[in-house]
């Protein structure tokens, strides 16, 4: 088996606000497999200043990766849990060289059935993104997710009242994500007004690694609380179950360049659902290699599950990698012609 590395770069159609900053671009590797007539594609991609793995010799590490693998003809995931993102490309490649492009066994991947998935609303100016969310209602999304922390609360409270005096919660399911954008001493009179309007969750309320003062929000809460970047960098079994029993979250959101790749995500599923803690899955701004992957991953580890996953972001990109990946109303389709 041989392995090859290429190094891309994709660039978005609008600037993508985060809490952190703002995306125009995206650099990935991609990593292809091949054996025989056989290939398989798989997307290691990072994300600057989040990922654990986001390193400066990221390339260099991953070429080492990737020789410790052609000379094994396996790939070793034990150690591999520092690095997410390249456990994540190198389990897609693998799946793809040994079963094609139907990655797992289930009706989404042949086609037959739709993923339900969020809306997502950027961070932007009020104006920016009142129109954006005008846009997904009228898509027909019936579970919108916000970015917030990035303009003043009170004006995203009143984007937030602006969808519930059209929209009560019975017709469209609201979102929010906070990225860790307050404080922990406002953070509780902040979750009281947002759970005046009846939101399904609100992610990362406070920064990452403050556990005890996650864990009192947690216990008090109006709202439910799910965990994101508090997740990032805790890889081992035993400091998982460690933040899980601290903490005590009501979900957890996993990204599997993230959290673990998919070996890494089903360890994280597995450990909340003994706990009563539910899931799901998102992307991280990957190209459609990578969204495929998540999304047929998606499929098999929830089942036909109708709770929204966070897999629409494959369109951000003015220069994606065609896949036949296509949204239809509030669902993420594969396209199959047989």
């Amino acid at each position: 088996m041989k392995i090859d590395i290429e190094e891309r770069m994709l660039h978005f159609k609008q600037p993508a606000g985060t809490s952190r900053g703002v995306y125009t671009e995206r650099r990935l590797w991609l990593v292809t497999m091949t054996d025989g007539d056989r290939r398989g594609v798989g997307e290691c991609a990072p994300l600057p200043k989040l990922s654990c793995d986001d390193l400066p010799d990221y390339g260099r590490l991953l070429r080492k990766v990737c020789r410790q693998v052609e000379e094994s003809g396996r790939i070793d995931t034990e150690a591999l849990r520092p690095y997410p993102s390249m456990l994540f490309g190198l389990e897609t490649a693998w799946r793809h060289l040994h079963r094609g492009d139907r990655l797992f066994d289930t009706p989404f991947a042949r086609g037959e059935a739709g993923i339900r998935i969020n809306g997502l609303v950027w961070m932007g100016t009020y104006k920016e993104m009142y129109a954006r969310i005008r846009a997904k209602l009228e898509a027909g999304f019936h579970c919108i997710k916000l970015k917030i922390g990035a303009i003043d609360f009170d004006e995203e409270l009143s984007l937030i009242r602006f969808i519930r005096g059209e929209f009560p919660k019975e017709q469209v399911e609201l979102r929010v994500d906070a990225n860790g954008a307050f404080r922990p001493e406002e953070a509780p009179e902040r979750l009281r007004l947002l759970a005046r309007y009846g939101l399904h969750s609100i992610e990362q309320p406070i920064r990452a690694g403050q556990w005890e003062a996650m864990a009192a929000l947690c216990r008090q809460t109006p709202l439910p609380i799910a965990l994101d970047e508090e997740l990032i960098g805790v890889n081992a079994p035993q400091e998982k179950a460690r933040l899980l029993d601290a903490i005590q979250p009501q979900y957890i959101i996993l990204k599997p360049s993230l959290h673990g790749g998919m070996a890494g995500c089903r360890e994280w599923i597995a450990m909340a659902a003994e706990r009563g803690i539910g899931s799901w899955l998102t992307s991280a701004l990957e190209s459609n290699i990578g969204l495929n992957a998540i999304a047929q991953f998606c499929s098999d580890v929830y089942g036909s599950t109708e709770m929204p996953q966070g897999l629409g972001t494959g369109q951000l990109f003015t220069d994606n990698i065609p896949m036949p990946l296509e949204i239809r109303g509030e669902r993420l389709w594969i396209c199959r012609h047989s």
